[in-house]
């Protein structure tokens, strides 16, 4: 019985979607930007990375030839000479460019309602939720109340956090709820609990995530913790991990994969502090993992570390390591596997503010079976997981239409 990976590169789009300039993102292009800034040289970090970007890898699977369907362009020194992957690029359906949306479509249950946003401004937060979490939380009260960086609310907020005791909340132009808290000072179970307490009081404002942003380290010197935890909303729908469980399945979730999903429909979850150590677990599934399972993972730090916080160069060498790890990992698939490198949004470092863009995505099909060629430009990412569905022998999706792997 064949088996299937999805592999999603958190953020990295390949071009702006046809309705981006509702979301002002009209001209972001995250992979095709980052390319461009290597080949200029504007991208070059010392004892880091140097020089165009290179992803042997990646595009030998097709990634450029996915960009060109978007843009009409190959993003420099991203054409194959040889390809051994079928690759598309997908539009989303889903009324956002966040998270929650772009994994729930991928896995076949596009959102087609809006999410709920706190305005930008201080006080973000209504005073009665404010309130309560304060009440009932235990809480001397809260600081920050407001859209913020991660980062540069920390280096703001962190030291007076610590001697105060108040945790730091704070929002984005995602649907979010975010705290951030000390793991030695505030605790981090207290903080999961927290968050765990704020998830219950957002009902009825229709928030995707409450987001524990835990860290370490003294003033001038703070650092974010792998400890992070996602509290979502249940995906709206009968998703692709759903109808995998319930037909006795092995679901298999790497990184976040389990927290976005609201724990439905996995049956099993492992995480690690980074994209090495998860691309480590993604290598031991592909060894273990039983016939007709389904390992689905998400490499976060390509949008935490490098995307929001519009490091271009970073963004290239994290690129760059994982295209190594994926030329290891295709030897390691067995007959019948199928394995799809994607993304859930774009987060252009090029580009303005510090927010998600809303571009389209790859999706790289590769396997010992998979026939290279093009499955062209997908209405939805549903496609993603209606083809996964097929390939695997369960009820077709809801949405989406399966991509021919040959």
């Amino acid at each position: 019985m064949p088996r299937a990976f999805i592999l999603v590169l958190d953020s990295l789009g390949i071009g702006a979607a046809p309705d981006a300039d509702r979301y002002g993102d009209a001209g972001a292009d995250t992979l095709g930007h980052i390319a461009e800034a290597c080949a200029r040289g504007d991208a070059d970090r010392q004892g880091v990375r140097k020089g165009p970007l290179s992803l042997p890898c990646m595009t030998s699977l097709g990634l450029g030839l996915a960009a060109e369907l978007v843009t009409g362009k190959v993003p420099p020194g991203l054409n194959p000479t040889v390809l051994r992957g079928r690759f598309a690029a997908a539009r989303e359906v889903s009324l956002g460019k966040d998270t929650p949306s772009g994994h729930w479509e991928l896995a076949g249950t596009p959102v087609t309602f809006e999410w709920g946003v706190f305005p930008p401004e201080y006080p973000s937060f209504p005073k009665e939720l404010t309130d309560a979490i304060i009440q009932r939380g235990g809480l001397p009260g809260i600081l920050g109340n407001c859209a913020a960086s991660g980062t540069e609310i920390l280096a703001k907020l962190g030291g007076e956090h610590m001697e105060s005791g108040k945790p730091i909340c704070y929002t984005s132009a995602d649907s979010v709820f975010q705290i951030a808290a000390h793991e030695e000072t505030f605790g981090l179970d207290r903080l999961l609990e927290l968050c765990e307490l704020v998830r219950t009081l957002l009902d009825g404002y229709n928030i995707g995530r409450v987001i524990a942003r835990p860290f370490v380290g003294v003033p001038g010197r703070f650092t974010r913790t792998a400890n992070r935890r996602d509290y979502s909303l249940e995906p709206p729908g009968e998703t692709l991990l759903d109808r995998l469980k319930d037909a006795g399945r092995e679901v298999v979730s790497v990184g976040k994969i389990a927290d976005i999903f609201a724990h439905r429909g996995i049956t099993r979850a492992v995480k690690g502090p980074d994209s090495d150590a998860l691309f480590d677990l993604v290598e031991a599934e592909a060894a273990h993992a039983p016939d007709g399972s389904l390992t689905f993972a998400n490499f976060v730090e390509f949008d935490s570390e490098w995307g929001h916080r519009r490091d271009t160069a970073g963004y290239a060498h994290a690129l760059e390591r994982i295209d190594a790890r994926l030329a290891g990992f295709l030897p390691r698939l067995r007959a019948g596997d199928l394995a799809v490198v994607t993304a859930d949004h774009g987060c252009d470092p090029t580009w303005k503010g510090t927010d998600h863009t809303r571009e389209c995505v790859p999706a790289l099909l590769f396997g010992p079976a998979v026939l290279p060629g093009s499955a062209g430009l997908r209405t939805s990412f549903a496609d993603v997981g209606q083809t996964v569905a097929r390939h695997l022998g369960i009820a077709p999706l809801d949405a989406g239409r399966a991509m021919e792997l040959g």
